[in-house]
């Protein structure tokens, strides 16, 4: 079966970046966006366009408070892949009072989202709680510049949950030749 013009445009993957300076106040405006596009352009629920809203908000304010100096600028890069997933990766200048490279980040997530992680301050959930429980994929790039890409994507259920169906059916087939064989879900 060959696909249209139409349809194989439709099937290409949409990038929109968002370059925002270091300011906060910008953040409701790229909440809003980011509830829109993802309500709009991708097939996920509004629950994940509300999910993304705060994900996306977790990675730029990090950039902000602790990758780039005032008066610098982050980048917020969107690409929807029709069908399949959205991915959203956060650019800092490297030039933050706390600036972290791409493996003290990794060492950072990974020890806050063991189970127990005894937090004592009120705020660093964001990435472990929030982030990487809501992504399917998270990763850490050190940029040229010295700054820091973090980026994150979420497969539609139906293409997360590929692999784990054809297990299922696997599964089915097997309880199917022996009856006495009997999964709870």
């Amino acid at each position: 079966m060959e696909l249209s013009q139409n349809q194989q445009e439709s099937e290409k993957p949409i990038t929109i970046s968002i370059s925002i300076p270091t300011n906060a106040y910008f953040m409701s405006g790229i909440r809003d966006f980011t509830f829109s596009l993802i309500k709009n352009m991708t097939q996920f629920s509004e629950q994940w366009a509300y999910r993304f809203q705060a994900v996306v908000d977790e990675l730029s304010n990090n950039a902000i408070e602790h990758g780039s100096k005032k008066d610098e600028h982050i980048t917020i890069i969107f690409t929807a892949e029709p069908q399949k997933s959205i991915q959203i990766a956060v650019e800092d200048t490297g030039t933050g009072p706390e600036k972290l490279n791409a493996e003290q980040m990794k060492k950072l997530v990974a020890e806050r989202s063991q189970p127990g992680y005894p937090f004592t301050e009120i705020r660093g959930r964001g990435l472990a709680k929030i982030v990487a429980a809501w992504t399917d994929e998270l990763k850490f790039e050190d940029l040229p510049n010295g700054g820091l890409r973090v980026s994150v994507k979420k497969l539609l259920k139906q293409e997360a949950n590929a692999a784990t169906q054809g297990q299922q059916r696997a599964q089915a087939s097997f309880e199917k030749q022996d009856p006495t064989h009997v999964v709870l879900s």
